[in-house]
């Protein structure tokens, strides 16, 4: 069974520009990661306007920074995974994750295996969805 990737950008807030969210499954991924008060990455640094977006999966491995903690990833460190895509299957692994004084030992969250074709269609979904540009 396939893990199901949905992309939300969240609206700007007084501290941040858009950012992204990924829910995989049903839960924030970002947020367990990085608990509260952390963040995604911005909006118009994943979604970009006018070329394809770094969330697109292809066969060759590349990490992405998919959030950060409150007091800043150049504090505590950064939510990273390495993204590749393995034919029909869009693979999230070795993961990274912040390192927080109230978390002895970071917890990275499992491997995911996406439907390739699912995970495709949400990802260009995202990049033609601007309502966020408005804000920026």
């Amino acid at each position: 069974m396939f893990d199901r990737l949905e992309i939300r950008v969240l609206p700007p807030g007084p501290r941040f520009a858009a950012q992204v969210r990924f829910w995989v499954n049903g839960e924030d991924i970002v947020e367990e990661a990085v608990d509260g008060g952390g963040r995604g990455p911005y909006a118009a640094d994943v979604l970009p306007a006018g070329r394809p977006s770094p969330l697109r999966a292809i066969g060759e491995a590349r990490r992405l920074e998919l959030g950060e903690p409150e007091c800043t990833g150049g504090c505590c460190g950064f939510l990273t995974v390495i993204v590749q895509r393995c034919g029909e299957i869009v693979q999230w692994s070795d993961w990274e994750v912040p390192w927080a004084a109230h978390t002895p030992t970071p917890y990275p969250p499992p491997e995911l295996h996406f439907d390739a074709g699912q995970y495709d269609t949400e990802v260009v979904r995202a990049e033609a969805d601007r309502w966020w540009r408005v804000y920026s």
